[in-house]
């Protein structure tokens, strides 16, 4: 299909190829077709149904990458996006996040560009077809970065991150080693004026200044030739950083005192001084910072390279009815594998034979170890502990469990934090104002101070160039972020995003589903209560053999309860069910019905002995049935869907934390209202509709409350994605944990609790973070200036200035790696079991 007619003066054609979501028949290929056809630039468009691709030949520069996007919204269709994560070298400081998010920003085809200092990465999402990966590799080089792999923090990074630790050390080992003989010579004979007398007496002054010039010089163009690669290009680009400071202020020490040395009849009377020891100590010393500041960034990404390590190498999968060890990317799903006692579980899977039970702390952050038969889920990563398992291997690579952890926890600490946009304001500008700080106390010092005012001038200058420090500024968000989501990730939390952490720590209401939330989700057997002469095991197994041709929900739960208790279930005739009442059937020679009391009332039974059981199960919300064995009422029992043992601790803890909890559930107010009060839960949303759980989330906004909605199931999935924040319990759905913002890996509701005392925790570290990079930069610049000068007579030795530095950066690291040390403060301890643990029988008693 050709476009409109279109300028003769055009630039040549190029072909490029854009991805299209939504097309689905041949109506919306003629619709695209017609959109594109519009755009400015475009000479010639062809979409494919098949790829889902549309051809285009384009004026490249007329065309526009949000005008083709703009036009197919027009008509219900959408440019596919790509979204991938660069490893980036040369991020110094948080002037450098805002470069690159610019640079990036100007290329057509990129939608959007998260810088992260902490990770020293860039995710950029953008249009395939307009712009590719070499595309974005070019604009950062323009910009003065290299990037170096698809970034993933796996063993590549951990190696990418070891070598540039082994760089630093050997350049501050270097640096330190020349710098020690100029400062042992200049400041020992400062301090020791005998020690100067021998030293210009024994090898002469002139040669003193010599060797400092030689040693210095290896200092300066050797460790600290990096500041000079990447701060002179930065400054060419009138785009000066962190590098450009540091490379400004000991250019300038250094080149005063060549002049100094050499041509001292040039510089005013009694200026002749030299400072080759500031220059190189400084050099050493913000290398120094730099090394331990790649230390502690290390640290911060421990927690999820200890997930990447719980990966197994290899599999034992049976190939040619042998077993045999092969790398485990080569298992596919249908795959059966092996897994022997001590064993870690290489890939997602279904047990198929054996018994065993497995340690799955590592990934949900429970300790007991979790028992495994036949047909039980497996998760890659997790310990096989006693016996050997034969399991068919379901998902591998990844798909498995552990690899979608990873990429949610990369994902998180990748993101930006709403606080995180005004840093990145400020430190855009940061750099060139304190550029312009020093040149403007150069020039107070040079025509206000006293004699010899150039070196006052010089001196804190300097001072004012190396003490600022834009990388504390930068650091204090992106690092809290990454311990506070891999410290989450240990204790089973999944933060989905790192905008989490801030939206959980403002919930003030917390909204629980009932059903598979507070309570286990599966009706099961809670209560049986006989007449007196009347055995458990029999009762149970004929009721068992009833409910057994039944269909119901409650019917599975009997059978399942036989089952558990190991009782065996024998085969019933004539069986009959009346739909709302009960069901009734013949069992060895035996006429047994079982149903409500309305089913026995219609038999004709009059129940009495067993009526005040009946109704005290009533009170607790339980729906009490009957069973009657030839004539005879001999029991009631309850099945219903049991409270999670720890929901009234999960909700007291969300008490103490400030929350209002609120209990949202379809079923009747009576029997939520039990369920309530066991858990302690005052306020019920009762008898809402599926979608009506969506509708009682806007109230409370519309109420003025930051909600944050906790469910499992499918229909949770609204009201996940309505709340300010949404949890998924991990027991549930993939399109619950798909809509939510935060998942409970174990299905443990205490879990809760924990995430909102995490996020708060962390949200305090960032605060504390921020309040001391800002208020570090506001205090000691003017201090490095000479604000104290006047009143105090104090100056700040540019040696001081850059060990500030240095520590101010190491603080912003210290501080975040303390969440390192958060305990879950409402996790109940527990320990492994020696042995299997009994089942959880039913309450009996006898009339």
């Amino acid at each position: 299909m050709r476009a409109s007619a279109h300028d003769q003066h055009q630039s040549a054609p190029v072909n490029i190829e854009l991805g299209i979501t939504g097309l689905h028949c041949a109506g919306c290929v003629s619709r695209a077709e017609r959109a594109l056809a519009g755009v400015p630039g475009v000479r010639g468009v062809s979409v494919n149904l098949a790829t889902e691709k549309a051809s285009l030949e384009v004026d490249q520069q007329r065309f526009s990458g949000p005008a083709a996007a703009e036009a197919l919204g027009t008509v219900g269709l959408a440019l596919s996006e790509e979204e991938r994560e660069f490893a980036v070298e040369g991020m110094h400081c948080g002037s450098c996040v805002g470069r690159i998010e610019q640079a990036l920003g100007a290329v057509g085809g990129v939608l959007e560009a998260s810088a992260n200092l902490a990770t020293e990465s860039v995710r950029v999402r953008f249009q395939p077809g307009m712009i590719g990966a070499d595309d974005i590799t070019a604009a950062l080089a323009d910009a003065g970065y290299r990037v170096t792999a698809g970034h993933s923090v796996d063993q590549d990074d951990g190696g990418r991150r070891a070598q540039e630790q082994q760089r630093l050390k050997r350049a501050v080992l270097v640096a330190a080693c020349l710098t020690a003989p100029i400062f042992v010579t200049e400041m020992g004979g400062h301090l020791v004026p005998a020690f100067h007398h021998w030293l210009s007496g024994t090898f002469g002054l002139q040669n003193l200044l010599l060797m400092q010039l030689v040693l210095a010089s290896l200092v300066q163009f050797g460790p600290g030739l990096r500041f000079y690669r990447a701060g002179g290009p930065a400054l060419l680009r009138r785009a000066p950083d962190m590098n450009s400071l540091v490379m400004l202020g000991t250019s300038a020490a250094y080149g005063y005192s060549v002049v100094a040395t050499f041509a001292p009849g040039i510089l005013p009377a009694g200026t002749a001084h030299v400072y080759y020891e500031p220059a190189a100590v400084i050099i050493t010393l913000v290398l120094l910072g730099r090394y331990i500041e790649a230390l502690s960034k290390g640290r911060t990404s421990e927690a999820i390279r200890r997930l990447m390590r719980l990966q197994s190498r290899t599999a034992r999968v049976l190939r040619n009815e042998s077993w045999v060890e092969v790398p485990v990317e080569q298992v596919g799903p249908g795959d059966r594998v092996l897994i022997r006692p001590g064993e870690r579980v290489p890939v997602d899977g279904t047990v198929k034979e054996g018994h065993s039970w497995v340690d799955e702390s590592m990934l949900t952050g429970e300790p007991l170890p979790v028992e495994k038969t036949a047909g039980a889920e497996i998760v890659g990563g997790t310990i096989n502990q006693r016996g050997s398992l034969e399991c068919v291997a379901t998902r591998v690579g990844a798909d498995t469990v552990l690899a979608q952890i990873v990429r949610m926890v990369q994902q998180a600490q990748g993101s930006k934090l709403p606080i995180q946009a005004l840093v990145d304001r400020v430190t855009a500008y940061f750099v060139p104002a304190v550029m312009l700080a020093a040149a403007v106390t150069f020039l107070i010092w040079l025509l206000l101070g006293p004699e010899p005012a150039l070196t006052f001038a010089l001196v804190n200058a300097v001072a004012v160039l190396i003490i600022a420090c834009p990388c504390a500024m930068g650091l204090a968000t992106p690092t809290s972020i990454m311990v506070g989501t891999g410290k989450g990730a240990e204790l089973g939390v999944l933060f989905r995003r790192g905008e989490a952490l801030q939206s959980l720590r403002n919930a003030t209401v917390a909204a629980l589903d009932k059903t598979g939330t507070l309570t286990e989700g599966r009706p099961r057997l809670t209560d049986l209560r006989l007449v007196e002469g009347q055995r458990e095991a029999d009762i149970l197994a004929v009721v068992a053999a009833v409910e057994a041709r039944s269909e119901h929900p409650v019917a599975k739960a009997i059978v399942d309860a036989a089952v558990e208790r190991k009782i065996a279930v024998p085969e019933a005739s004539e069986f009959h069910a009346e739909a709302g009442f009960g069901v009734s059937a013949r069992v060895n020679g035996r006429m047994v019905h079982v149903g409500a009391e309305r089913y026995l009332h219609r038999l004709g039974y009059r129940p009495d002995d067993l009526s005040a059981w009946a109704s005290e199960l009533a009170e607790q919300g339980k729906s009490p049935m009957y069973a009657v064995v030839d004539d005879v009422p001999v029991a009631v029992f309850a099945v219903a869907d049991p409270v999670r043992p720890e929901a009234a601790a999960a909700v007291s803890g969300l008490k103490a934390l400030g929350l209002r909890v609120v209990m949202v559930t379809g079923d009747a107010r009576a029997t939520a209202m039990a369920i309530a009060s066991q858990v302690g839960i005052e306020t019920v949303e009762a008898e809402v509709l599926p979608e009506g759980k969506q509708q009682v989330v806007k109230r409370l906004q519309q109420a003025g409350e930051r909600v944050a909605f906790v469910g499992d199931g499918i229909n949770d999935a609204p009201a996940l994605a309505q709340a300010d924040i949404g949890v998924a319990i991990g027991s549930g759905t993939d399109i619950a944990m798909e809509s939510a913002d935060v998942v409970l890996m174990s299905g443990n509701l205490r879990k809760l609790p924990n995430a909102v005392a995490l996020s708060r925790a962390t949200l305090r570290n960032i605060r504390q973070n921020l309040f001391w990079a800002f208020a570090y930069n506001t205090l000691l610049i003017p201090v490095a200036a000479g604000a104290l000068y006047p009143v105090a007579g104090l100056l700040l030795s540019p040696m001081l200035a850059a060990l500030a530095m240095g520590l101010s950066s190491i603080s912003v690291l210290g501080n975040a790696l303390r969440l390192r040390r958060f305990r879950a403060p409402f996790d109940a301890p527990a320990s492994a079991p020696e042995s299997k643990p009994a089942p959880e029988h039913a309450i009996v008693g006898k009339a």
